[in-house]
């Protein structure tokens, strides 16, 4: 997709909220907040450039960066019967100098 295209996106309000799943709350992600950098589970559909445009309206921040990851459901056995987690996607957002996201306070 080139810039130009990425510009002219639009998102309704209900998929910029449905977008973002939740915050990843472990070490590695804590890590990353010094390095502004804040990783948040998304739709398994989302695309960089929607997510961009989520995190940027929704908490009023500049992004640098977007990278993604999608983690496979393992399959786990439990009293003999098997099952498989959750397939899910791993958004970790680079933000710009100055910026900041406080995960804690919520939408």
């Amino acid at each position: 997709m080139s810039k130009i295209e990425a510009k002219n996106i639009r998102l309704g309000r209900e998929r910029l909220y449905t977008l973002i799943k939740s915050p990843v709350l472990t070490e590695k992600s804590n890590a990353g907040s010094a390095l502004n950098k804040v990783t948040l589970n998304v739709q398994l559909d989302a695309s960089k450039v929607e997510i961009k445009k989520a995190v940027e309206e929704l908490f009023k921040v500049k992004v640098k960066a977007v990278n993604t990851l999608r983690v496979k459901g393992k399959i786990k056995r439990f009293k003999g019967i098997l099952g498989q987690r959750n397939e899910r996607k791993k958004a970790i957002v680079t933000l710009e100098t100055g910026s900041s996201i406080d995960i804690a306070s919520g939408l």
